[in-house]
């Protein structure tokens, strides 16, 4: 065979390949842990176990919270079946400026910019405003979860950084 006649297969990702969520036995969740319910990244606020019946499955009802949205969800699974996990990590960031657009201009510790997230529409993005139209370092929390982002935390930045 010449080298004409193998085709090679080139790939064009970029990224670790790491999987957004992993699969966790629904009786090991907990109160406060984070859990993916109808696609959503949720945090669990309440759980409970039920016994059922002869020869069925004990059940655990768990109520989340969308981390995003703040919408409620509900969902009932055996304890002994696996529940996807979202991988949550959580970055501050100073914000630098709001764009006419509605983005934020953000800067990480390390001084890397950030410039791809959309300023919130609810409280936190009137707070975020009006603490920069005041003149005031805003500092902000982002949680990032299955390939989204949002802002959950917004405080003036301690001063000296």
């Amino acid at each position: 065979m010449s080298d004409d006649e193998l085709k090679v297969e080139e790939y064009q990702q970029a990224g670790s390949g790491a999987s957004h969520t992993y699969p966790v036995q629904c009786s090991s969740l907990r109160k406060g842990g984070f859990v993916v319910i109808k696609g959503f990244p949720c945090k669990v606020v309440e759980m409970s176990t039920s016994k059922t019946g002869k020869h069925g499955h004990a059940k655990v009802n768990i109520t989340a919270i969308d981390i995003f949205t703040g919408k409620k969800y509900e969902e009932i699974c055996p304890s002994t079946h696996n529940i996807d996990v979202p991988n949550v990590s959580r970055a501050e960031y100073i914000v630098v400026d709001v764009t006419d657009d509605g983005f934020l201009s953000l800067m990480d510790s390390d001084g890397a910019m950030k410039e791809d997230l959309k300023c919130p529409d609810d409280d936190l993005g009137a707070q975020i405003q009006k603490m920069i139209g005041e003149g005031k370092e805003v500092s902000i929390g982002v949680l990032s979860a299955l390939g989204n982002e949002g802002v959950v935390t917004v405080k003036e930045a301690p001063k000296g950084n």
